[in-house]
């Protein structure tokens, strides 16, 4: 009899967790500044309307205009721990939409697998997180404590979102955060830290016939990058593989010059503008990074009167870290045996997160859910159905494990 209700409570279960990211999927919440549609607050309105239905305690807190988090409480009005499950509401631009073979906002299912962006990254997961937590009120489950629903706007950006989340006090009594990510169900309790650096190089415009008139500031960047990958090699011999994050890396990604108005080929440019895609592991220093930065620039002024450069950290999130032994791993391992039958597979999470701000605020986090961890953010974008479906059964799992305990 058992075994019937929990193929039953599947069943149920995955109808609605297919149907959910469908609905998500087929509201466009790109961000775009400027524009009244578009945004998140088209699924943070579907979100917080389909939480109040399930009997949620719900409210819609307004990050930016027309950006809102949607917090959904489920207090079981016992003592105990609060688990956190949290899914971000803004995808990332569909690009060019003629390269799709699927409409990028059609959640089309097609032998097995839902195509559309949000279907990976993360949508999805945010379906089976609210799935999870609606079956466990279907079935009348016992637990401890809440389950708070986290659903920001801005994880794609500046995650203002989750900042937000943080500072009106959301997170004080969290003792155990599960962040829905596309992780292929890996337990990933490790993430890369990421720092954004833009580094300005100062020169003075000449003629392409007569330098010497005036300073170039491309050769000076050049000098710049070269110690930066310098850099990089000697972290890699310092530190090493790291067992789940992989190398650390310092990547210059965006180069202009002039940074302002335009190019020529027989112009000298008066500035040269590159930014740094910084991933830091376990072991790195930002402080000392930003350190060894300065000291590049200072050498190479030190050799050269005519070398100026200045740079700005514009993001800093460190790395993050979860012992395997933290009741919520523990609980996220357990169910997963329960679900698959299987050990669990332990990973890191090789970009940054919502959940690095929450391991600031001293919340132990696991990320894990559907979905291939290199399809986000590409062309096609799309999840497996029987993924959400395992994805679902986890989350579910995992709040039971954690919550009656």
């Amino acid at each position: 009899m058992i075994l019937v209700e929990q193929k039953q409570r599947v069943e149920r279960d995955s109808k609605e967790v297919v149907a959910l990211t469908q609905d998500l999927v087929r509201i466009p919440s790109v961000y775009r500044p400027g524009t009244k549609d578009g945004n998140e607050k088209g699924v943070a309105e579907y979100v917080a309307r389909y939480m109040k239905k399930m009997g949620l305690e719900v409210h819609v807190e307004e990050v930016e205009p027309g950006r809102p988090n949607v917090i959904g409480i489920l207090d079981s009005g016992r003592p105990g721990k609060t688990l956190l499950f949290e899914g971000h509401t803004d995808v990332v631009t569909e690009g060019d939409r003629s390269l799709w073979t699927y409409d990028p906002f059609g959640a089309e299912i097609v032998n097995g697998r839902m195509f559309g962006r949000g279907t990976n990254d993360t949508k999805g997961n945010l379906s089976c997180a609210i799935t999870a937590i609606h079956s466990l009120i279907q079935d009348s489950e016992t637990i401890n404590g809440k389950i708070i629903m986290c659903v920001p706007c801005d994880e794609e950006g500046m995650m203002i979102g989750i900042k937000h989340f943080i500072e009106k006090g959301w997170a004080k009594d969290v003792d155990g955060a599960i962040i829905c990510e596309p992780e292929e169900n890996q337990l990933c309790v490790s993430q890369k830290g990421a720092m954004r650096i833009k580094i300005q190089v100062y020169g003075k415009q000449a003629h392409g016939a007569m330098p010497l008139t005036g300073v170039n500031p491309n050769t000076r960047m050049a000098k710049i990058i070269v110690a930066l990958d310098e850099l990089e090699q000697r972290e890699k011999e310092r530190l090493g593989k790291h067992v789940e994050l992989g190398w650390p890396s310092i990547t210059p990604t965006i180069l202009m010059a002039p940074t302002a108005g335009e190019p020529q080929i027989n112009v000298v440019p008066d500035q040269c503008m590159t930014t740094l895609d910084i991933r830091t592991v376990p072991g790195q220093d930002h402080e000392w990074l930003k350190q060894e930065i300065q000291a590049i620039i200072d050498c190479l002024a030190e050799k050269d009167s005519d070398f100026k450069a200045s740079f700005e950290v514009i993001e800093d999130r460190p790395w993050t870290s979860t012992n395997r032994e933290d009741p919520v791993v523990k609980a996220v391992a357990a169910a997963y045996t329960a679900v698959t039958g299987k050990a669990p597979v332990y990973n890191g999470v090789p970009g940054a997160t919502d959940g690095t701000f929450l391991h600031l605020a001293g919340i132990p986090i696991l990320t894990t859910g559907a979905g291939d961890r290199e399809v986000p953010h590409q062309t096609d974008e799309y999840v497996d159905i029987d993924d959400l479906v395992e994805t679902t059964q986890l989350y579910r799992e995992a709040a039971l494990q954690f919550l009656r305990n």
